[in-house]
């Protein structure tokens, strides 16, 4: 009686886990070795790796996901209509990077459309680090400008649903960012 009443107890529960708990169903055709699973505070935001135009760019990305650099990180910098960043894990503010040395550019002909995935810099062009940011929608000013590193195949809607400002106030988070190999 207190086994069928502790199993029933077990079953409910896990069939009452909020969508965040439950990993993200990755899209079909995707290369799970180049593919993030990012889980914020809003919902999953899954992005596809462009190692065929960005090497450099994209193994940091993952070497940083895999050491857990992003997670609790926060959406420092929200602009409507233009992208959401983060990525700095060692100020949270916009003004930091990680242990690593900055990249050299890695500049495409692909175009910043709603949720691409470029790497956030400073004034020179090789100065990329660990900061990114995903666009809203058409950003092509940005083209040939910034390193183009990914683009969202799922969890868009999550990403429209940050909180903005520059800087935000109470900003959303990277809860955990994963490698979608490494699951």
């Amino acid at each position: 009686m207190i086994r069928s009443l502790f199993a029933a107890v077990v079953l409910a529960c896990a069939f009452a886990l909020p969508a965040a708990a439950q990993a993200p169903k990755l899209p079909p055709n995707v290369d799970p070795q180049n593919t993030i699973i990012m889980e914020t505070t809003k919902g999953p935001v899954i992005f596809v790796l462009r190692p065929d135009i960005a090497p450099k760019h994209a193994e940091r990305i993952k070497t940083l996901a895999r050491e857990g650099f992003y997670n609790n990180v926060p959406f420092h910098r929200v602009i409507e209509g233009f992208m959401a960043q983060t990525g700095d894990g060692q100020y949270g503010n916009g003004t930091g990077g990680s242990r690593y040395p900055d990249l050299p550019a890695e500049f495409s002909k692909v175009p910043y459309t709603r949720g691409t995935v470029g790497m956030a810099r400073a004034s020179s062009p090789n100065s990329a680090n660990s900061q990114f940011f995903i666009t809203f929608g058409d950003a092509s000013f940005l083209n040939g400008q910034y390193t183009v590193i990914g683009q969202v195949v799922s969890g868009m809607e999550n990403v429209d649903k940050l909180k903005r400002g520059e800087p935000v106030q109470n900003p959303d988070k990277i809860i955990s960012m994963k490698v979608a190999a490494d699951k």
